[in-house]
């Protein structure tokens, strides 16, 4: 059984720093293909970024990508997206998720069956 939970969000000025992180309290984290996923107020859900469980490849939508690092370490059943030169287009409340797909399969919300509940990122000055 996979039970995640995220931490790290809060507040940061345009241009800062945050690393989300989410750990995995069950046995089977290192099976799973990990994903990072974002929600602003009347958007969709959308993917930011996807790490595999075998071969830690990863996937970034152009949006992100160059700005938004997924890495994961399945010793801690942790997996973390280091966001870099945030903008306030980047507020949003963001989740971790599980999925036994691949990163070249799961795009959608869909797509992945275990969720976190969520923390806030607000980039204002």
């Amino acid at each position: 059984q996979v039970q995640l939970v995220e931490s790290g969000g809060g507040l940061v000025q345009p241009g800062g720093s945050l690393r989300l992180s989410c750990v995995d309290s069950g046995d089977l984290f290192s099976s799973f293909t990990m994903g990072w996923f974002r929600q602003a107020p009347g958007k969709e859900r959308e993917l930011i970024g996807s790490i595999n469980w075998s071969d830690e490849r990863t996937y970034y939508p152009d949006s992100v990508k160059g700005r938004f690092t997924v890495s994961r370490d399945n010793a801690k059943n942790t997996v973390y997206l280091q966001m870099n030169n945030l903008t306030p287009e980047d507020t949003a409340v963001y989740y971790c998720a599980a999925t036994l797909d691949s990163i070249t399969t799961a795009f959608s919300p869909d797509d992945f069956g275990s969720w976190g509940q969520g923390t806030q990122v607000t980039v204002s000055a």
